[in-house]
This record gives structure tokens, sequence and C-alpha cells, in this order.
């Protein structure tokens, strides 16, 4: 338990990272991104405030903690006391959680962060890598069809959360596939809890759509 406190808290700290909005500050003399675009420090919204490079950069490194967070940390920890080595499922989805509920809620940035979709995707890739292969591909197919990263991004988290239903699939979850499994749908609701008001915007119509291909 010595160890494993300040490890979770550890988590928290590095999802509590706000990337978009220390770029913004550092390299575009935005004082709160925040305040522009869509409202929220998230690489979308970097994406459409900051352009292609500080988007990119701001995805990467959100995913890089949700990484780090689910896979770094709890091998570390195990690697100090391996007694912890059987319940290394449950401190990798517990120190993911408390990455992504440190990007959602940032103590550094006044708990007002991002959607925490980037972070999500760098916690699973570190839990379950087959799985999220095929989530992006379900983004990305979504993305080129609709436009709407936050369409794809809710229809990724649900097919993450389906997968994982398959039995003799390299999705199905081989350890406690039950509690990875309800895991899997917590995360997805999460996401669409997360989207809640973009979910209003696509029913009314009035969701921004990502230009792709030169389209507009």
């Amino acid at each position: 338990m010595l160890l494993l406190i300040p490890t979770l808290l550890l988590a928290y700290l590095l999802g509590s990272i706000p990337t978009a909005l220390w770029v913004g500050r550092w390299f575009f003399d935005l004082k709160d991104i925040r305040e522009h675009g869509s409202g929220n420090a998230g690489a979308t919204n970097t994406f459409r405030v900051l352009g292609k490079k500080a988007g990119s950069f701001v995805l990467l490194v959100d995913a890089l903690k949700g990484f780090v967070a689910a896979y770094g940390l709890p091998h570390w920890l195990i690697n100090h006391d391996a007694s912890l080595a059987p319940y290394l499922v449950f401190v990798q989805l517990a120190c993911g959680a408390l990455a992504v509920v440190g990007h959602i809620y940032p103590v550094f940035a006044q708990f007002r962060g991002g959607k925490g979709v980037a972070t999500i995707l760098g916690m699973m890739l570190g839990v379950a890598p087959a799985t999220v292969g095929v989530c992006i591909l379900v983004f990305l197919l979504m993305l080129s069809i609709w436009r709407y990263v936050s369409l794809s991004s809710m229809t990724a988290g649900v097919a993450f959360a389906l997968l994982q239903l398959l039995p003799g699939t390299p999705f199905y979850p081989r350890q406690y596939p039950g509690f990875m499994i309800g895991f899997g749908f917590v995360l997805a609701g999460l996401l669409i809890y997360t989207h809640r008001a973009n979910i209003g915007r696509l029913r009314s119509g009035t969701e921004s759509r990502v230009p792709l291909w030169g389209k507009k």
C-alpha cells in the first residue's frame, strides 16, 4: 500500500497535465484555449484552434499520458513489489482510469480539461492493444464517412466494449473477462457522457465537421 497509493496519485497527476492549455500558452501566446473553439482543452479543439501540428502534438502527449499510466506505472510498481503481479490488470485499469479522470478534471487547470478520448486511447493501448487497433480502424472509417470526431470517438468506444464479447478471438479478455467487459462498457458510457453536448449538436445538425482531403 505504501507504493500503491502514491502510484495511483501519480497517475492522476500525470493525467492532469493540461497539454492543450500549456501548448497554447507557451507556443501561441494564447491565454486559454478553452475560451476558443469548442471550449475544452483537448486534442480536437487544438486541431480546430491551433492547427494540425499543435493538434498532433497534443494528441500524442495526451495518449502517452494514458499509456504511461496504464502500462508504465503498473509494471514499475510490480517490479518493486512482485506480490501485486496477480492483480496487474486491476492496477493497470485503476491507474489508467485515474489518468483519464485527471485529463477530464485536471488539478493543474481548474478541473476543466478535455473529454478524455486520447487518454482513454493510450490507456487501453497499454491494456488491450489488439482491440484498440480495431477501434482505431473503426474511428478512421467513421471519420472518413461522416467527418464528425465526436461521433467517431463514441462509435470506437462502443466498438471496444462490443469486441470484448467475442469468445475465441484476440479481443476476448484473457484475465478476468467479466470485469474487463464491464469496464469496457463503463468506458464507452464515459465517452458518451463527456460528449453529451456534441450529441445535442449532432441531433440539431450544428456539430462541426473536420475537413478531410481538402474538403470543407
